[in-house]
């Protein structure tokens, strides 16, 4: 995986391509990441949008803002995109900078090779025409002419707009383009439901929530959950988790929390439930996942319990066993492994 300096970089190649910016030029930057070396791109006037907690938290330690979500009455006369891998979260990030651009503005987007730069590129001139273009370590940078809005496509606009709405997916949940297991129930946090006892209760918690499958299936399977909070890194997964619940559970407590759960938990559970990420990129990540343990262990009272499904080769057990007293592997099926855990150590 390139990294996502590589990609930064040749962004920043192609904003010096641009006339140099007057003081109080107009700048939005969707899938906002830290910029190292980039004057401009500090400038704290700019408004910046990005959803990965961890990404705004790296933001804001630099005294920069980054809101979760874009609105349609943004504008701006240079909007620049960071396009994610997922192709129809690309093509919406995509649609909503051509239409935050102003009259005479100009999109500037990027990503790695093979992150989809090609597609990429494809779309953005589907979209608004004519583009210039550089590459530099591996990625892709491409920008647009200015802007003229009878020029763009306006149905296509329309079309890709539609693709960041929630919707409901094949398996009859609210659901988003980019997240994880979108379009379907994930094979592990099913195993994971289906292992939970019935007679699960008190104060519970999802880690990694996602579109809220998990924490929905563990309301309906155990009656005696007094009340659900879900953890979840990406601010676009809770738009649907809780049209979820709502839609599913709407008796029954829970909060949503936008949560970097690698930073630990603000309150102690009974039980934890966790479907942790292992990577970011493509290479596992298991750190990812282990993190999410130490954190777990952490939030949990002294008799709490953790339930944790992973893939059969992820290694969690010797920090399992290093942060509980009890660990033991409830059952295994379809390349993954159902873990629980009791008794936290201090």
């Amino acid at each position: 995986m390139i990294d996502a300096d590589a990609a930064m970089l040749a962004l920043r190649l192609a904003w010096a391509q641009q006339p140099a910016p007057q003081a109080d030029v107009s700048v939005l930057f969707l899938g906002a990441q830290p910029v190292s070396e980039w004057t401009d791109a500090a400038n704290p006037r700019w408004v910046r949008v990005q959803p990965f907690k961890p990404l705004a938290d790296a933001l804001l330690a630099r005294g920069l803002i980054a809101q979760p979500e874009a609105t349609p009455e943004m504008r701006a006369q240079r909007v620049l995109v960071r396009a994610p891998r997922q192709r129809q979260w690309s093509r919406a990030l995509l649609a909503q900078a051509v239409r935050a651009a102003r009259d005479g503005g100009v999109v500037l987007a990027v990503a790695c090779n093979d992150e989809g730069a090609r597609s990429l590129q494809a779309d953005l001139a589907a979209l608004a025409g004519p583009l210039q273009s550089l590459s530099k370590r591996h990625a892709r940078a491409l920008w647009t002419a200015p802007l003229d809005a009878a020029k763009v496509d306006a149905a296509t606009l329309h079309t890709w707009l539609e693709l960041d709405a929630p919707a409901l997916n094949r398996a009859g949940y609210v659901s988003r383009a980019g997240l994880f297991s979108s379009d379907r129930i994930d094979a592990g946090s099913a195993l994971l439901a289906e292992a939970l006892p019935v007679d699960l209760c008190g104060a519970v918690a999802d880690l990694g929530a996602g579109w809220g499958y998990l924490a929905c299936a563990a309301l309906a399977r155990c009656p005696g959950i007094a009340r659900i909070d879900l953890y979840e890194a990406d601010a676009r997964a809770l738009v649907p988790a809780r049209e979820n619940l709502m839609r599913l559970h709407p008796e029954r407590p829970a909060e949503l929390h936008w949560h970097d759960v690698t930073r630990g938990l603000p309150h102690s559970y009974d039980a934890v439930l966790c479907n942790p990420p292992f990577h970011t990129g493509r290479a596992d990540q298991p750190e990812l996942g282990q993190a999410f343990i130490d954190a777990a262990a952490a939030g949990l009272h002294a008799r709490g319990r953790l339930w944790l499904v992973a893939n059969r080769h992820l290694p969690y057990e010797a920090t399992l066993r290093g942060r509980f007293a009890r660990v033991q592997t409830l059952c295994e099926a379809h390349g993954y492994k159902v873990l629980v855990a009791e008794a936290p150590r201090a």
